[in-house]
């Protein structure tokens, strides 16, 4: 019979996060200088700004996201490997991906996992005044 003072070793020293599966609503500062940007810059900053990631997110992790929304910025401008790779880089460091956020020891709670995405997604469009909603039409309407 095994020893039970005996202790696993591989045991995860951390305890991981458990993430708001429907996303971040707490207070979360705009992007400085927002109304300059492209709408593609606007709707990537407001995504992560309601992500589950952004629950975690300090003060100087709110600042690494403004500095990130410049090269995004420059992205659209010209795109370029370079900045993409630095993009991915930083957003690896936030939990950009479902491996990055089993890196961090991150996962969601309990809740609809794609309603998160969908929400911060019609907020974003809200924000940017273009609800999906205002295209629908009636059948045979011109």
């Amino acid at each position: 019979m095994p020893n039970p003072q005996r202790r696993r070793r591989n045991e995860d020293p951390v305890p991981g996060t458990v993430l708001p599966a429907d996303g971040y609503t707490g207070p979360s500062p705009d992007l400085p200088g927002g109304h300059d940007y492209d709408t593609r810059t606007l709707s990537w900053y407001e995504t992560w700004r309601y992500s589950p990631q952004a629950a975690t997110f300090l003060a100087t992790d709110w600042q690494r996201l403004h500095m990130l929304a410049q090269l995004v910025e420059q992205y659209w401008q010209e795109p370029k490997k370079e900045l993409l790779s630095e993009i991915r880089l930083n957003e690896a460091a936030i939990g950009g991906t479902a491996a990055d956020r089993m890196r961090l020891r991150w996962s969601l709670g309990q809740a609809e996992v794609g309603k998160g995405a969908a929400r911060a997604a019609e907020r974003a469009a809200a924000r940017r005044g273009d609800d999906p909603r205002r295209r629908l039409r009636a059948v045979g309407e011109e």
